[in-house]
């Protein structure tokens, strides 16, 4: 078995679109995401799950229905499961996301910006 570390700038060269996050890994029932999002997102939550955010590149905010946080370069938060929350990013943001397998982009609202999921890089 080959022992190759995982190159996370090579990896974000093998696609160009937003709000479709890659499967870069998996822990357990656990995947790593990496993501290129810019603009708005849509209000979702994911009621049965957590969502780690660790900014890699750029300024994130999550807008929740009683306020925000801002992540820059080398920060991450943790939405709680249920927390319904809206990412924004001005300029374009990398990122990786933590999150079980499975688990929707959008939640249960569905709609234009619901991403396939498992998609391997």
């Amino acid at each position: 078995m080959p022992y190759e570390p995982i190159n996370l700038e090579q990896k974000f060269g093998l696609f160009d679109d937003h709000w479709a996050p890659r499967v870069i890994a998996e822990m357990n029932d656990y995947q790593f995401k990496i993501v290129k999002i810019q603009g708005d997102f849509v209000w979702h939550d994911h009621r049965d799950t957590d969502e780690t955010f660790i900014v890699l590149e750029g300024n994130l905010r999550i807008h929740f229905r009683d306020g925000h946080v801002n992540l820059g370069k080398g920060e991450m938060y943790v939405v709680p499961k249920g927390v319904e929350h809206k990412p924004y990013a001005e300029h374009e943001v990398k990122m990786l996301l933590v999150e079980p397998r499975g688990v929707l982009n959008t939640g249960r609202e569905g709609g234009e910006r619901t991403a396939p999921n498992d998609i391997r890089i």
